[in-house]
């Protein structure tokens, strides 16, 4: 029953994204694909994997720090908040951060102001290569060290009891007991960040400053927007895929899966960190961390505190927005944890088959690889397309809604999975056997068994997804209109119309109402008891 939803869900997807694909086909007899290695499109290829290999690597070594940081440093007042905080970039529009970011970079931005003041006559440029690898860290620094964190407190309890045992310092039980489980969890992080850098849209064109840092998305948003040439972008997204799935695939092989370690399920206490040496550069990673992350969002809470709120909470436009964006948000994040969820139970019950044979494995590897490469299509692909697949069935705005529901929801499936993924994993290590051999199944296994061990990255992915699709502005960029406007196409217009003031308002009201997404993902996180602050 489970492989076959696991297959529906599958057969979903790739319908959907051949759907829309065939219909921008469709349009034009033509093949753009004669023109697609030209000097330009070389030069975009080579620009896009540079910053996404730079972005990658500058976020996985900031990350992993923090999140040891987070993992040592259990009790120390304010953790909770410092980590919803750190989900809050996730759930942003892209325009809102980058506006955050160039109000502390940026040419009259506070760093530079400070810098004039002492006297240096050339201030630092936030766009360019800078600006995207420093927006491409803000936003995906915080996601690696989340998961980071997440592995970091799935290590068994025995282990850091046997750690205090043997006397083992800090680089010992990092060597021995920490890097194990990041170095498992390294492969799907740095795919998971890489693909986003490279599909990086609405940060490049912001911050990119001109022809000379563009991205092959870039490049595909411009076949669409300015040439409609449909083969063209078809061929470039292609291109996209194949790169990105190459990477991927080394990605894979260079680390083995983290190794679940048995345990007796008791409360979690660790002895290191506790020396003032640990506790200083702990607590000097998280301030710098905390700077890092939290001065764009003082930025964005300044402008949108001179903003009316009042007046603006009080409009029917904002009321109507709301109730869209939850009605898309919600659904959305819902299927998207839903099959996350089926498909990586389904996978794991074909490769746990004693006899499989090349249709097992083949079905069991497209269902991990559909779950990331999802990323790389583009929405405005999968937008495109479906407004034309559905313009000849009449109104438009009858079936947008459905359409924004289905494509933030593959878009928030590789974040889901790589919440949910390697939880499940450690989880049927753990329970799988002993489940079996005590006849726990159905309901009776879901309620006592699976949702209690679970319970915590299910609520998490759940926040992920419900907060990447409120702040999404790709799929509904193509329907929005004044039946289906969502707070970021509120937001997006007022700064087209120049109402600066109310588009600073409504970035801080979209900011408060992912912090109360990122309390859920966090809801029931105690500090790990026997450790003093």
């Amino acid at each position: 029953m489970t492989i076959a939803a696991a297959a529906f869900c599958l057969g979903g997807i790739l319908l959907f994204v051949g759907l829309a694909g065939a219909a921008l086909l469709a349009q034009s007899g033509e093949s753009g694909a004669n023109g697609l290695f030209d000097a330009y499109i070389w030069r975009v290829t080579r620009f896009t994997l540079l910053q996404a290999g730079l972005s990658t690597g500058l976020s996985i070594l900031f990350a992993i720090p923090v999140s040891r940081a987070l993992a040592r440093q259990a009790a120390f007042p304010g953790r909770i908040w410092l980590l919803r905080l750190m989900a809050l970039p996730l759930g942003l529009p892209a325009l809102v951060a980058a506006l955050g970011l160039i109000e502390i970079w940026g040419r009259q931005g506070f760093l530079n102001k400070g810098l004039t003041a002492l006297g240096l006559q050339q201030p630092i440029s936030v766009y360019g290569l800078f600006g995207i690898l420093l927006a491409h860290v803000f936003f995906n620094m915080p996601l690696a060290a989340r998961l980071m964190l997440a592995g970091l407190e799935r290590i068994p309890g025995e282990y850091w009891r046997t750690a205090a045992n043997l006397g083992m310092g800090s680089l010992a039980i990092f060597r021995f007991v920490e890097w194990p489980a990041i170095r498992g969890l390294l492969p799907g992080i740095a795919g998971l960040v890489f693909m986003l850098c490279a599909t990086s849209f609405t940060l490049v064109l912001t911050l990119g400053g001109g022809p000379a840092a563009s991205t092959i998305e870039v490049a595909i948003y411009q076949a669409l927007r300015f040439d409609f040439d449909p083969p063209r972008a078809i061929a470039l997204s292609a291109l996209q895929v194949v790169l990105t799935a190459t990477l991927l695939l080394v990605l894979k092989f260079l680390a083995p899966s983290p190794e679940e370690g048995e345990t007796s399920g008791r409360v979690i206490r660790r002895f290191d960190g506790l020396s003032r040496l640990s506790r200083f550069a702990d607590g000097t990673w998280l301030a710098v961390a905390l700077v890092f992350v939290g001065l764009p969002f003082i930025a964005i809470a300044t402008s949108g505190l001179q903003a009316d709120l009042r007046r603006l909470v009080g409009e029917p436009a904002f009321h109507r927005a709301l109730a869209t964006s939850a009605a898309i948000a919600l659904p959305s994040a819902a299927i998207s944890v839903a099959m996350a969820a089926l498909m990586i139970r389904a996978q794991r019950l074909v490769l746990a088959r004693r006899h499989r044979g090349m249709p097992a494995r083949l079905f069991a590897g497209t269902v991990g690889a559909s779950t990331s490469l999802i990323l790389l299509v583009p929405p405005v692909v999968l937008g495109a397309g479906w407004f034309l697949l559905v313009r000849p069935l009449g109104d438009v705005a009858r079936f947008a809604p459905f359409v924004v529901v289905a494509i933030n929801a593959l878009m928030a499936l590789p974040f889901v999975h790589r919440v949910l993924a390697p939880a499940m994993a450690t989880h049927a290590a753990r329970t799988e056997r002993l489940a079996a051999s005590l006849g726990i199944a159905g309901l009776h296994r879901l309620r006592w068994i699976d949702w209690p061990s679970l319970r915590k990255p299910l609520l998490m992915a759940l926040s992920f997804a419900l907060a990447l699709s409120l702040g999404d502005l790709g799929a509904v960029a193509l329907f929005g209109s004044q039946d289906l406007a969502t707070l970021p196409w509120l937001l997006y217009s007022r700064m087209g119309s120049y109402r600066t003031a109310d588009a600073a308002g409504l970035a801080l009201l979209l900011g408060l109402i992912c912090l109360v997404l990122t309390m859920l993902g966090t809801a029931g996180e105690k500090p790990p008891e026997g450790r003093s602050a």
